[in-house]
């Protein structure tokens, strides 16, 4: 398939001057969440569409070569988003899945059904919500999709329905390039709707699908601070879960943050108000402390890592004791069943086996 990536838009009510797209979630730009997710489902293309804070969002996704940008200069609407991507999709993939750059905790497997239910027609993901106040809903008519409408577009009584548009659709391809040209903005915001694909679709007798996803959380918008921090605990509460299945003991799950890879062998233990950022790797039987913070760290098996201890780019051995208070900066590397105490410091120094560290001690480039 080809998968287009929507992430043009503004975010006024960010009040912010990052790109809405690149606001992090569990320390990622939503926009690169949503492409690892993307890369998953291995496309033919994946094509991102940037306008608002163009050359800053082209630098935060510089290193990722298996993507193609195309620009909206003038944001008119996401139908004429998907117009500014049709000269880099591959015509010869029958399938294109258009994604949101602003939902991000949308799971690949859910794609992955959701574009085999499809098949060859128009699939619209949707979801059921108590209150869709803002959100384009899905009409029916016998229990078939003929359109959406957009909030203020919306009739009295199409108001009335819970069944929104997430914004993700899978199209066909061949059949792009025509509907784009007959789209038109006569609507209360005088935009390029993408929504009227689905109008076209019926009348072009091409079966449209609605596919409902479970989990109101997969497919949450992201468009304010507030709903920043939604989708955050949202994140952090899956990720804890993923935890807890895999054998990890937390107390809280309620209070752990992981920004970034954080894999752990068995009978792992780790307390409440930790931070785990970049990549780390906690053995088995590790017991990590109260309120620490670990970054890009390994920590080997049967060490203890101490309340309000701080680790960056630090390797500790086997059957280490660590802190409280201590902090690992880069560079250090501490031997087996090493003693480190409290308030000490190190830095680009290796601690050979078995070695106390007082504590109150810094230490910093030595052996």
């Amino acid at each position: 398939m080809n998968i287009v990536i929507l992430a043009a838009g503004k975010g006024t009510r960010m009040h912010s001057d990052l790109p809405k797209v690149l606001q992090p979630v569990a320390g990622e730009p939503m926009v690169s969440r949503v492409i690892r997710t993307a890369s998953a489902l291995s496309p033919a293309r994946t094509v991102v569409v940037i306008g608002h804070g163009s050359e800053r969002v082209k630098a935060a996704l510089a290193e990722i070569s298996e993507i193609r940008f195309a620009e909206q200069k003038a944001l008119l609407g996401t139908g004429d988003a998907l117009r500014c991507a049709l000269s880099e999709l591959d015509p010869a993939e029958k399938q294109t899945l258009v994604l949101v750059g602003d939902v991000p905790l949308i799971r690949a497997e859910s794609l992955s059904k959701f574009c085999e239910a499809t098949g060859n027609g128009v699939g619209i993901l949707t979801v059921e919500l108590a209150d869709p106040t803002g959100y384009g809903r899905i009409v029916k008519q016998n229990g078939q999709v003929t359109r959406i409408v957009e909030q203020k577009d919306a009739s009295p009584e199409e108001l009335s329905i819970h069944e929104i548009n997430t914004g993700i659709m899978a199209l066909p391809t061949e059949r792009l390039s025509d509907w784009c040209g007959r789209m038109t903005n006569n609507n209360a915001q005088h935009e390029f709707y993408l929504t009227d694909f689905i109008e076209f679709a019926v009348k072009d007798g091409v079966p449209v699908t609605s596919f409902p996803v479970s989990d109101e959380a997969e497919v949450m918008g992201v468009n304010s601070k507030r709903q920043l921090a939604c989708a955050e605990r949202a994140l952090q509460k899956r990720l804890a879960e993923e935890l807890l299945d895999a054998g990890v003991t937390l107390p809280d799950p309620a209070r752990i943050d992981i920004r970034g890879t954080l894999r752990c062998g068995r009978d792992v233990f780790i307390d409440v108000g930790c931070v785990f950022e970049g990549d780390v790797v906690l053995g088995d039987r590790v017991h990590v402390g109260p309120y620490c913070v670990i970054r890009n760290t390994r920590v080997e098996a049967d060490t203890v890592i101490q309340a309000f201890t701080h680790s960056d780019g630090a390797v500790v051995g086997e059957e280490a004791k660590v802190g409280p208070f201590t902090r690992l900066r880069p560079g250090a590397e501490l031997g087996r069943e090493t003693h480190i105490g409290n308030f000490c410091e190190i830095k680009k120094s290796t601690i050979g086996t078995a070695s106390k560290v007082n504590h109150l001690s810094y230490i910093g480039d030595t052996t």
